[in-house]
């Protein structure tokens, strides 16, 4: 599917002179110092915070409108030996702000206790039946994680149960909140924290620094000794790594190389990362999936007793089953991803008049339908329904699309669902089956009456025009100083005009494209993922537009600089 290239635009004269103003006093390279004025870095101090993210530049947890509550209470249950029960969620977010909340409590001796519902029983977030469960286990304070912001009917519940809830959250509030002791939530109407977009994780930590500043235990290591699990927890939720999960992100990779978590090392080293300095991109593809998989397949408690083992021994044990429970997800993700084609290739046909997609199946597994939502997506760039059918009950998952906003989506078909939640990309929902055929019908009016058809057309941010003769090792050295990437932070994207195929286009491994191409007497070496059906328009010594991202490539000890193609333009003129 060819691209909709969006080409940053010139700069302006005012962007112009401040230009001028940065390279003469950084001395940093032309190209550079244009990346970074369109990032709106606009003067030095900025510029140099982003290239070397600190906690000194981190916000109070006490911005927060409900943090003094929040540490009031944690304080005397603390004091008082109450049973805290740590809430969490089944996924990556959820289980390390989980496993952090845990480990950050049982420092101070505090009776700490943590539950993360089954995603086949419970279902997601907050439910009546497991608060019961904790009630009856003598729990006096509830604190969520990852979840809770939109749980009214069950905060009621553990009100009249007589036990207390704080809440900590991130996802999109409904114009009702739950009636807590207090709400820790970035995206609440008129909270002051200044970042809205941290992970679950990230308000859990603030929580967990709250209490240490008010105990004078924020020393430098305590400050520190959680950010590897903040930093896995909020790049594999794949929010914004900008303002203070940028932060977050590179100390805590930092922090994860010093190998201070049993549990992560265990992961690691069964992941075969154990000899490379880790990035975002092996956190994304490497470590999240198999933490997933421990709540997809079966319990994500295990996932919290792999994150907070004591033992070398235990944490390899329990690395071992989440690494099999990985093998056999991605086995059903394949199936599932073959069986939802077919559905979408039967029911839709070619797509022209489809703005939205939903498919469901009593057939699905719960725990696998986000993944291959995820696919499905970037298959046929629409917002996209699974639902799985159980029981007499549909949970579903939704992923969207870059400009399309799913959880307002949602919100305008409510009354056709038992519950929904999430944010603008990805939502979950539950809903009878007897409502499907409504829900997708007003569902799919209202995304085409929002979704303008070119924005079905996937769009390629490409960052700066460049030619082939101004790339060399130390482009590439600068360019390597914008990690960690990620959401809001991406790699650079290039493009470049009329260069020459040279030699002959192959493919590799699994229909991965390999070329070379040439201007002005320089060749650069590309690879493009999943792209070998080109193959067939590449004739040698045509004329093509690239637009790809600069890295460098290591093959048997050698070292190169490498493109990664995201996209040809073709002169079919020619």
């Amino acid at each position: 599917m060819e691209k909709r290239w969006k080409i940053a635009p010139h700069l302006s004269s005012e962007e112009s002179q401040l230009k001028k103003s940065i390279v003469e006093q950084l001395h940093f390279p032309e190209i550079i110092t244009d990346i970074l004025l369109r990032k709106s870095l606009t003067d030095v101090e900025a510029i140099k915070q982003f290239f070397e993210p600190s906690l000194a530049n981190a916000h109070d947890p006490f911005l927060f409108n409900d943090m003094e509550k929040a540490v009031e209470r944690l304080e005397q249950a603390v004091t008082r030996k109450e049973r805290i029960t740590i809430y969490g969620d089944y996924d990556v977010d959820g289980t390390t702000a989980t496993a952090l909340l845990y480990l950050g409590l049982r420092m101070v001796d505090a009776d700490i206790h943590f539950y993360i519902p089954h995603r086949m029983t419970d279902g997601y977030g907050l439910s009546l039946s497991s608060i019961q469960q904790l009630r009856d286990g003598g729990t006096n304070l509830i604190i969520t994680v990852d979840c809770g912001i939109n749980a009214v009917e069950e905060t009621a519940s553990i009100n009249e149960l007589g036990m207390d809830i704080i809440i900590t959250d991130h996802h999109n509030p409904k114009e009702t909140l739950p009636q807590a002791v207090a709400i820790l939530n970035p995206k609440v109407v008129d909270c002051p924290y200044p970042y809205k977009s941290l992970a679950g994780v990230g308000v859990a930590y603030k929580l967990l620094m709250g209490y240490f500043i008010r105990k004078g235990m924020d020393s430098e290591e305590n400050v520190n000794r959680f950010l590897d699990l903040v930093a896995v927890g909020t790049i594999a939720d794949i929010v914004p790594l900008t303002g203070e999960n940028r932060i977050f992100a590179k100390v805590g990779l930092e922090r994860l190389a010093l190998k201070r978590n049993i549990g992560l090392n265990a992961l690691i080293n069964i992941s075969g990362l154990a000899n490379k300095e880790i990035n975002t991109a092996d956190i994304v593809f490497g470590l999240a999936p198999r933490i997933n998989a421990a709540g997809r397949m079966g319990s994500a408690m295990r996932a919290v007793e792999l994150l907070i083992s004591k033992t070398d021994g235990e944490a390899k044990e329990l690395a071992q089953v989440i690494e099999r429970e990985n093998t056999s997800r991605q086995e059903i993700d394949q199936k599932t991803f073959r069986e939802a084609c077919e559905q979408i290739d039967r029911k839709y046909g070619k797509l022209e008049e489809t703005y939205c997609i939903v498919v469901a199946s009593d057939n699905w597994h719960p725990g696998v339908i986000g993944i291959v939502a995820s696919k499905l997506v970037e298959k046929y760039y629409r917002p996209t329904i699974m639902i799985a059918l159980n029981d007499g009950v549909g949970s579903g998952s939704g992923r969207s699309i870059s400009e399309f906003d799913l959880f307002d989506a949602l919100s305008q078909v409510e009354d056709m669902l038992e519950s929904f939640g999430g944010h603008k990309y990805a939502a979950g929902l539950s809903i009878l089956p007897e409502y499907l055929e409504t829900f997708e019908e007003k569902l799919n009016e209202w995304v085409r009456q929002h979704l303008k058809p070119d924005q079905l057309i996937p769009p390629l941010k490409v960052d700066h025009h460049i030619e082939l003769h101004k790339i060399n090792d130390s482009l590439i050295s600068w360019l390597e100083k914008f990690a960690p990437f990620g959401p809001g932070n991406m790699r650079l994207n290039f493009h470049s005009k009329n260069v020459m195929v040279v030699g002959y286009p192959y493919t590799v491994g699994r229909n991965h494209l390999k070329m070379k191409v040439k201007k002005d007497g320089c060749v650069l070496d590309l690879i493009g993922f999943n792209m070998g059906g080109l193959l067939p328009f590449l004739k040698r010594n045509t004329y093509i537009d690239i637009a790809y991202s600069l890295e460098w490539n290591t093959w048997q000890d050698k070292t190169t600089i490498q493109g990664k193609l995201k996209d040809i333009h073709f002169d079919w003129k020619n």
